[in-house]
Formats: structure tokens, sequence, C-alpha cells
């Protein structure tokens, strides 16, 4: 019997839904490069790591070996036969390397190269993944989840008053990298800022200054606005800055030294107009009662010109016993800080104050005393130390996503490949800070998805990978050090099996790879577009608490907000939506129409959290006439929040109604009118349910089941267009009406 169907649709379909395997599939590939030539591959996966690793020398200088190329073979066994056979479905891993032995001159140390041997060495397998996005592991079939995890870079936070019982704000930034050495920067009660690496104990934030070449008095010009005292025959003048007079009050009265007006009585504040004014008469210095001065803090040390005596150190307090000493060795100009404790407070000034280190050298020591507290260090040492922290590719990685969330914060136009901290990510950092808690602004929203990133299972198995060459990397240096420089060959150094063993112990036993979820094609289709919190590197189930669970506006039309666990997992668990998908950094994306003056475009963009700011949204099922918005007026989204507005201030409109949630979701009719907790028992009891003998299509659907069905792999499909002209049990032959589709000349 033909069923009639009848569309309900609102919104005709703009753009069919992503491949909804696609971000395993295509994350595996880049990771493994595997169709690839080996010398056009990009430096992802596989092969930065080798090039990370590799090359690798011994202790001596006599030898090194040197990364070439990587290259597999075709796995041993069908996925059919490794199913039955209890096999792993991989492939073998070769690596072409290249042994270099020296020759070290003893007198002047010059090494010449003796010997260059080269050669294909085995190094494991690698498991394959099928085509619907599995990995087959000792028979069974296995899927890696991807880790929706925070985002490495540059976060500013404050505890909302909670750690202390005046209720003050104490903000902190952290600066997460990939691979590498935590920082923190934290304010305590009395406005000191500290800072924490690897959250150990808390040191001045100056003390990391200064060990990166700054001085007290760099520093404090750094952080704040230097104003210039002129003292001329007993009388005080202050050199006329805009930025720091508005908003003063006069001290005496002001006088245009030309016409000999009153511009403004003593006790007068300075607004912006008089400052105009002020500046219009070409006023450079304004005469200001001494005693205004008293109490300012001295921007550098004050030396007496004659007898080089010492009046005043670099932030120190002014005191009367200082101005008569000014007096008296005719010091002519003196620079004091501009602190109004209004716009800027002293809270940096403090910092300075009480740090007890002096120079760089005592800083570098300072700071391997503290992580370092069993040994005493030289400076040399110290030195070292510190720029291993944070300045060596080796030991610290922010990664390309790290360096772009710090440009973007910090406003640099620092290159992306440089993942390692500068200096002026550092002062910048901490001037962002100091300027954040001054202007008692909020902080970033740890919860945002633009503050939140997929690792993806490409990433997952690379820093699987990743650790057993490290581990293998030590074996080679100990064995290089032990057998003859003559005699060795690459294959007598490298031994794979800490790198298989990694791979494995990842796959068998790993939190995120999981026995797959095979009850019905879109159990399997659901287990691959799952996200997860938990696992390595993640949140633990206790730790979690309710923010993190929560539903966040940037989960619109980037991760559902119905399909989720109903226990301990809640919210930790979370499924992709329909048509979303993952940029090369990890973040989610959505896709959107172009909308301008009414008229919406059928170009589409896909936005991630950060970019969809400030845009404003219209939903799908607005009515279009000659696609132009029949409506004067809107519902639309902003920045989170659910607005009206006028039509010719929307930006974007969705694709989809369904865009919202996930495949599962989706496959509910009418799921707006179902109550959240019934939508996602429903949407979780589909997943449960037993695959009929005979197949029945449902009397209410949604569209998207197709979709489902295609992408789960639990349907042959043809490669093409073409005539079915003969089946049987074991096969069916196709005649495509485009020769070669299917790989075959004749087209079948």
């Amino acid at each position: 019997m033909n069923r009639v169907r009848k569309s309900f649709a609102k919104a005709s379909l703009v753009i069919e839904p992503p491949h909804l395997i696609a971000m395993q599939r295509h994350s595996y590939e880049l990771f493994m490069q595997r169709d690839i030539d080996p010398d056009a591959r990009k430096d992802i996966g596989l092969q930065t790591i080798f090039k990370e690793i590799f090359p690798i020398n011994d202790f001596n200088g006599l030898c090194s070996l040197e990364f070439v190329r990587y290259s597999f073979r075709e796995p041993k066994y069908t996925v059919e036969e490794c199913i039955e056979r209890g096999m792993t479905y991989e492939v073998p891993v070769k690596i072409t390397v290249r042994l270099i032995t020296f020759d070290v001159d003893e007198a002047t140390g010059v090494q010449s190269v003796r010997d260059i041997k080269e050669q294909d060495v085995f190094l494991g397998s690698l498991p394959l993944m099928t085509r619907d996005g599995v990995f087959v592991i000792n028979g069974t079939g296995r899927v890696v989840v991807n880790q929706l995890q925070r985002s490495p870079g540059l976060f500013y936070t404050h505890d909302n008053g909670k750690s202390h019982a005046s209720g003050k704000r104490l903000y902190s930034a952290r600066i997460i990298p990939v691979r590498g050495s935590w920082l923190d920067f934290e304010f305590d009660i009395k406005d000191i800022l500290y800072v924490r690496i690897d959250r150990r104990r808390k040191l001045p934030v100056t003390t990391l200054l200064k060990a990166l070449g700054y001085n007290s008095e760099e520093l404090l010009r750094e952080f704040y606005k230097v104003d210039t005292v002129r003292v001329k025959d007993g009388k005080y003048s202050l050199a006329f800055k805009p930025e720091t007079f508005i908003g003063q009050r006069l001290t005496m009265d002001l006088v245009d030294p030309q016409s000999g007006e009153v511009l403004g009585k003593e006790g007068r504040k300075i607004s912006k107009a008089l400052a105009a004014r002020i500046g219009k008469a070409g006023i450079k210095f304004v005469d200001i009662d001494p005693q205004y001065l008293l109490g300012r803090f001295l921007a550098c040390d004050l030396v007496a010109p004659q007898s080089d005596e010492v009046i005043g150190r670099c932030n120190e307090a002014l005191t009367e016993t200082m101005l008569k000493a000014i007096e008296e060795a005719k010091i002519p100009e003196f620079e004091l800080l501009f602190i109004d404790g209004v716009s800027v407070s002293e809270s940096f000034r403090k910092t300075v104050a009480i740090d007890k280190v002096a120079s760089t050298e005592e800083a570098l020591v300072e700071i391997y005393r503290r992580l370092r507290p069993s040994s005493p260090p030289t400076p040399e040492i110290a030195a070292a130390f510190f720029e291993k922290l944070f300045f060596t590719p080796a030991t610290y990685d922010l990664s390309e996503v790290g360096r772009y969330k710090i440009n973007a914060k910090l406003n640099l136009d620092t290159p992306i490949d440089q993942r390692t901290l500068t200096k002026e990510d550092i002062i910048k950092s901490v001037k962002y800070l100091v300027r954040l808690k001054d202007e008692l602004k909020e902080g970033d929203d740890i919860d945002h998805l633009g503050n939140r990133r997929v690792r993806t299972v490409g990433e997952l198995v690379e820093n699987q990978y990743r650790m057993g060459l490290v581990r293998m990397e030590r074996a080679i240096k100990e064995r290089m050090s032990l057998q003859e420089v003559e005699t060795m060959m690459p294959h007598d150094l490298i031994n794979p099996k800490p790198v298989t063993a990694a791979i494995k112990e990842f796959f068998g036993t790993s939190q995120l790879s999981q026995f797959m979820d095979q009850t019905n094609p879109l159990s399997e289709v659901t287990h691959k577009r799952r996200l997860s919190a938990l696992g390595p590197g993640g949140l633990s189930r206790e730790r979690a608490g309710f923010e993190v669970r929560d539903v966040h506006p940037t989960h619109y039309g980037r991760i559902c907000p119905v399909e989720t666990p109903e226990g301990p997992n809640i919210g930790l668990i979370v499924s992709l939506a329909t048509y979303a998908r993952v940029n090369p950094y990890g973040f989610i994306e959505t896709p959107y129409r172009r909308v301008e003056n009414r008229k919406v475009s059928e170009e589409v963009k896909y936005l991630s959290a950060l970019q969809e700011q400030n845009q404003v949204i219209a939903p799908a099922q607005v009515t279009l006439k000659n696609h132009m918005i029949v409506d004067d007026n809107l519902i639309a989204r902003q920045d989170g929040e659910v607005v009206i507005v006028p039509f010719d201030q929307v930006t974007m409109m969705d694709v989809a109604p369904n865009q919202l949630v996930s495949v599962a979701a989706s496959l509910i009719p009418f799921l707006e009118n179902d109550d959240a907790n019934r939508a996602l028992m429903g949407s979780n009891m589909q997943r449960q349910a037993v695959p009929l003998m005979k197949p029945e299509s449902p009397l209410v659907g949604t569209g998207v089941e197709k979709y489902v069905a295609r992408d789960s792999g639990a349907c042959l499909l043809g490669e093409g267009d073409g005539e079915v002209v003969d089946v049987d049990a074991n096969r069916i032959v196709v005649r495509y009406d485009e020769p070669g589709t299917a790989g075959f000349d004749t087209g079948i």
C-alpha cells in the first residue's frame, strides 16, 4: 500500500543536515593522513608528533636519529574477518628513519658527519576506523566518545564575594596551556596581586615580572600614568594632561597667562569643557598647592644633583621633609604616580612595595626555590629552569587554540604558530586583570561554548600516541649510550612496545573508549555524536556542580538541551545538535542564513559561539514571501536573550526548526508540544527500541528518519543512480548510469 505523505512543515528545507558521523571520520582521517602522499602531509596528527619527538640525539652528541616519513601497509584482515576471529582491525605503521653518526674533534669540539644510515622500521599497528565511525578492537565494535573540555587560553573570573566575610569580590586570572605549567594570578583581601605556578605557594606577581627583566620603576610606569611636577621659586605646578586632570579639583585659582582671565576658581571640579579651555589657552603647567602632593608616590628615585644624596625612593610616599629637601637641593622637576583611588587603584603599587626581590637574578632564584625547595640553585640553573617553564616548545604548548584565545582577549597580533608564552602575554594579562578589578567588571563565563572545546577522536588518540613516543624516546637515548656507534642500526634502537602499549591501553581501558551501543541504528548514531565532560583531563561526577550541567544560551543549535542521561551524569554527557559541526579549533559551530534589509539569502554561514555575539538571530519559522520577511517586529535572540526587534535589526536566521535539538529528539513528531522531561525520556527510550524483523515506516514522521538510516551504516546504499538488475541472498547487482561510479569500468 502506498501511503500518501503529507508535510506539515512551516519552513522549507534550506540545507540538509551534515553527514551525522562526519565529525568522527574526518577527525581520524586528519590524524592519520593515510591517503596523502608522505611529502605532501600537513603538520597535524601523526606527522606533527613525529616532528616533535625527532630528531633524537644521544647524550654525547655522537649520533642523531632523524625522522624522514611514515607510511601504512594494508590491513591484514577485513572488518568482517576481524569480527569473526576476535581480532583488532588495524593497519601496520612503518617509519623511515635516518641514523647519523658524528666524529667530534677533541680540540675544537666541531662535529663532522661520519656515516648516514637510512632504514624502514616497523612501529606497531594503529587501529583503523571503519566507514561507519567504529573501531573493531578484539572483535567488538568500540566508539571513542568526543570530550567536551575547557579550552586552553586565558580566563578571568571572580569569586562573587564568597571567599571573604566582607563580600568583597576577589578577581583572578588563569593561563591554561595544553601541555605545561598553569599560571594563576589572584588578588587577596588586601588588594595585593599574587601569582601561583602550577597551584604551588603564591608569590608576589612582581617577582614573576622582574624575572622577565623588568625593574620596579619600569613596572610602575607600565601600570600607572605619571604626573610631572615643576618646582620654581618655591612654587609648584603640575604638567597639564586632560586624562589625569578631568574629575580632579583645582587647589588654586587657574589664570590664563595671556589674558589674565580666571578660567577656574579654587575648589572647582575640572570638567571636560574646562579641560578643553585649558588646552586651548596653551597652558602647559597648572599651579597647585604643595599640600595636595603630600601622600602621593614617587615614580622614580629622587637624588640631589650636587651631593648625590637620595631624598626619596621610587614608590615612596611624598612627605613635607622631602618637599623641603627638594627645594633646598633645587631639583627643577620630579615625577609622581597618578593614583586617584577611583579609576586607578593602588593595588599594583602595594604589590611592588611588599616585594623584597630587587633584581632579575634574585627573582629567578626565588621562583626556583618555590618550585624546587630541596636543591639550592645557581643563577644559571634558575634562569634555564624558568626558560623551560613557559618559553620552551618541548615543555610548554598553548596550542593554536590557546594562542588564538589569548590574542583575541588581549588584542594582540602574535603569530598563531607562537605556541609558547611571550613577555608581552604575561604583562598584558596582568594589566587586564588589574583593569578588570578597578572597573569592577564581570569575568569570563566558563560554561560559555566559546570557552569550551571538543577534543575529537583524532586528538585523543594523538595525545596517547605522543605519550607512547615520549617513553620510546627515553629508551632510544639509553640504547644510544650503551651500544657501539659504528655497528649501530636504526632498528637496534627502536622498540615499538611503548607505543603499541599506549594505544592498546587507550582503546581497551580509557573512559572515553566505549563498547558501541548496537541496540538499533539510532543508538549507534547517537553514541558516535555524544559529547562527554568526563574522562581524563575532564570533570568528575562528584566535583561537577549545577552550572556545568545546566543548559547555557550558547548551546542553541550546538548542543541538544533535551537529550542527556537522567542519573548522576545529567548534563555531563550530552549530544551534538542535528546541524552542528566542529571547526578546526574544536569549537562547535551552527549554520545560519544571512539577512539584509528584510531579504533572507540562501547563503549559509557557520558561526561559533564567540562569532555569534552581537548578531540578532530570527527563528526559522518566520513568515517569508519571496525571501522577504513579512512581519515588521520579530521575536529574535541576541547575546543569549530573547528580544522583540524591528525587522531591519535582524542579521541572521536559523536554517531549520530542529536545529536546536539532537538527531534523537528530532525524531519525536510535534516535539514543541511535549513537556521537557517527557521529551528527554522519549529521546532516550528511542535508543532502546528493538528493531523489527519486518521494518515498518512510522505513521507520523519528522523527515529525519532517512538521514539516520543513511548515515548509521545499517542500510546498504548504492554508490549512485542506476538500475538494480539482480538480487539474491548474497548480493545485489546494480547497473549504474555513470560507468566507473563504484570503481568498476563496466558500470556494474
